[in-house]
């Protein structure tokens, strides 16, 4: 981590005792979670744009849906997870955070969910952070069931900065996953619908809205 780095997060708000034990567990069990700078923007965007539900594709141990629920204390999230011992996990923290009652665990592949989904739209904001090959299809899929002020974000995209440098020597399956991501930054920066900018924060998040009309 470079100086400026470390001095911007010199200035990041303390982590409740649950956040530092979530950030433990992820750690001592290799669960990827929000870096840093990533969640900190996530929140403080949030924080603008208080959205009363929020979609998460993607809970894991459900970190940043906790952190989400810290933040903002009248928002209701719905989080899918696919993988059974991510979601039991994840249930248990939800459970210990407090937050049951706010949070609303889906388990499954989001690809398959969208039935579920639907009783708890629309959102006005989703959070996507799953599978990086499926971003397109996750948009679309759950788009009918966005709010008219949706701000989408999306985490990863620039994926420790090797999207920009696609012929590296990276493994087949590596190269593939950066094309698709690359895919996706494209189609959603060309889309006629949604203004979108990507923020070099944490491992890239990218931000979108919806395009006024009139």
């Amino acid at each position: 981590m470079d100086k400026v780095h470390q001095y911007i997060e010199k200035f990041f708000p303390p982590h409740s005792e649950m956040a530092e034990e979530l950030i433990r567990f992820a750690e001592e069990n290799e669960v990827p979670i929000m870096e840093p700078a990533g969640i900190e923007t996530l929140l403080q965007l949030l924080r603008i744009q208080q959205p009363g539900r929020i979609l998460e594709i993607g809970t894991a141990i459900g970190y940043s849906a906790i952190r989400i629920a810290e933040a903002l204390p009248e928002v209701e999230v719905v989080t899918i997870e696919r993988d059974s011992y991510r979601a039991q996990m994840a249930k248990q923290f939800i459970r210990e955070s407090g937050f049951a009652s706010r949070i609303h665990l889906l388990e499954g592949d989001a690809l398959e969910l969208p039935e579920q989904v639907s009783k708890y739209g629309p959102f006005d904001a989703v959070f996507i952070d799953a599978a990086k090959s499926q971003n397109i299809k996750f948009f679309e899929l759950y788009e009918p069931y966005f709010s008219e002020n949706v701000c989408v974000y999306t985490d990863n995209v620039l994926f420790k900065g090797l999207v920009a440098e696609q012929n590296g020597t990276e493994s087949r399956n590596v190269r593939q996953m950066l094309r698709k991501l690359d895919r996706f930054n494209q189609w959603i920066a060309e889309h006629d619908q949604y203004h979108t900018v990507i923020l070099p924060v944490g491992d890239g998040l990218s931000i979108s809205t919806k395009k006024r009309t009139g």
